[in-house]
């Protein structure tokens, strides 16, 4: 559809960025910090682990003071439950949590928006080794944990993620890794650990608007629309299976409680169906989400299953490009976009139809709180670093959200990935994706010096002009 003239960005739009704790922080073991599964996972040989990451740990102030300098309006970060807790329960860790409340007010100090993340991928290895999610006491758990973050932390903060990327963790389980001598869960394991995540964010939604009655909270999952490959009705229903039970099956249960029916059909079939306990879907319901938090980096095409193996894709890799299920979908490819270094689909198209898709069926505000690109940027001699490909990604995402904005959907900010370069899960620091170059090997620490990119100059000439300076014309 096209139109006259777009919508401006709203005023009170969160121009912003993202990070993770494990990916960023570094500092693993320090003031109390107890293990988690990323601790104790077995990362690909020859690329940076997590012990260090950027050390934002020990230079949050620094980065703080850059963030102001990029002009952002908000940060999305997580807080590692294992600081607070090291084992996942028992006695809160006072040194972890006083940190937290020191880069909230640090971040407050410059006038930006903290977005917190309550569980980003890293669960405590103690509950881990107790049956993960798979076991219903980390329900309580987590409503403890996020208890204790809402009492002391609560009236500082306005907008909570609860669990980013519940679908990555229970669709693809091995794209954060496996912990060492452990296993892959088996797809009745993963679905019954979705059920209680479910019922655990709905708690601690439900929680956070009694205890924070000013915040707002909402789920965090990957989205992406699904195209199909041809005009063939089968390929049609391929791409609705996927689409719904890689996405709407999630939010459907997140916003209105209840199971899709396609999905549970999907699970009964296999018997992979979790067990609920009557009480559940309630507590689900009363979660009433104010938001959706969206992370999306590409889209997917796809057709009709052949109902064997060769259905699925024989790529390694991440959660984007393993793709594949027998009698469900096969992937295809897809003409008409692009693709980075790294396999993953560039379609800033496609962003702007997964806001109108979950807008329309959700009717609740979105916050898309990661979109990016990774890249092995150049530190040059003379200090620079020309990250072009990244101005022109996120530039393209930028322009498709504003013909959303002017489609009718309510985006309340973007947070792309990353404020700073992190640890990839998957490539290390071979794959950087921040507005700020930190300056370290991949098993070299090097000096850690912070560097601004190409990048970081032109986003914060789109958030001082609101969008109007950087968009649709050259940069």
């Amino acid at each position: 559809m096209q139109y006259e003239k777009l919508k401006p960005f709203p005023k009170n739009f969160l121009w912003g960025a993202s990070t993770s704790a494990y990916q960023v922080e570094g500092a693993w073991d320090a003031d109390g910090k107890g293990k988690s599964v990323i601790d104790m996972m077995d990362h690909p040989e020859g690329t940076a682990g997590f012990t260090v990451a950027s050390d934002h740990y020990h230079r949050y102030k620094e980065d703080i003071r850059l963030f102001h300098e990029l002009g952002l309006k908000a940060y999305r970060f997580s807080i590692a439950w294992t600081r607070i807790f090291p084992d996942g329960a028992g006695e809160v860790n006072e040194k972890g949590l006083a940190l937290y409340e020191k880069l909230i007010d640090e971040l407050l100090h410059y006038g930006i928006e903290p977005i917190v993340t309550l569980y980003h991928f890293d669960l405590p290895y103690a509950l881990e080794e107790k049956g993960g999610w798979g076991n219903r006491e980390t329900i309580d758990a987590f409503i403890k944990y996020a208890c204790v973050l809402f009492d002391r932390l609560g009236k500082k903060v306005s907008y909570w993620l609860t669990i980013n990327e519940q679908n990555t963790l229970i669709l693809h389980p091995g794209a954060v890794g496996i912990p060492k001598g452990g296993k892959l869960p088996s797809k009745k394991d993963l679905y019954q650990q979705n059920h209680h995540m479910l019922v655990a964010q709905g708690k601690v939604m439900a929680l956070c608007h009694e205890m924070c009655p000013h915040a707002q909270i909402g789920p965090a999952l990957n989205m992406t629309s699904m195209y199909q490959a041809t005009s063939k009705p089968e390929d049609a229903i391929a791409a609705h299976n996927w689409e719904t039970i890689r996405g709407w099956s999630f939010l459907d249960l997140a916003i209105h409680g209840r199971y899709n029916r396609l999905l549970w059909s999907y699970l009964e079939n296999r018997n992979w169906q979790p067990m609920v306990e009557e009480g559940d879907l309630v507590a689900i319901q009363k979660g009433n989400p104010d938001f959706i938090a969206i992370n999306y980096y590409s889209t997917a095409t796809i057709a009709e299953s052949t109902g064997d193996a060769s259905d699925v894709s024989p790529r390694a890799g991440d959660q984007q490009i393993m793709l594949g299920e027998p009698g469900v979908y096969r992937a295809e490819e897809n003409p008409y976009v692009d693709k980075t270094k790294y396999g993953w689909v560039i379609d800033p198209v496609g962003l702007r139809l997964t806001l109108r898709k979950v807008y329309e069926r959700y009717n609740l505000p979105i916050i898309i709180t990661e979109n990016g690109i990774g890249a092995p940027d150049e530190l040059n001699e003379d200090g620079t670093i020309h990250d072009d490909y990244r101005i022109d990604f996120i530039k393209s995402h930028l322009e498709q959200i504003q013909w959303a904005l002017t489609d009718g959907v309510e985006v309340l900010g973007y947070c792309p990935w990353a404020a700073i370069d992190v640890v990839s899960t998957h490539q290390g620091y071979g794959k950087r994706y921040g507005f700020i170059y930190v300056n370290r090997g991949e098993l070299d620490i090097l000096d850690l010096k912070r560097i601004r990119k190409d990048s970081f100059f032109w986003y914060k000439r789109v958030i001082e002009s609101n969008g109007v300076d950087g968009l649709f014309h050259n940069y």
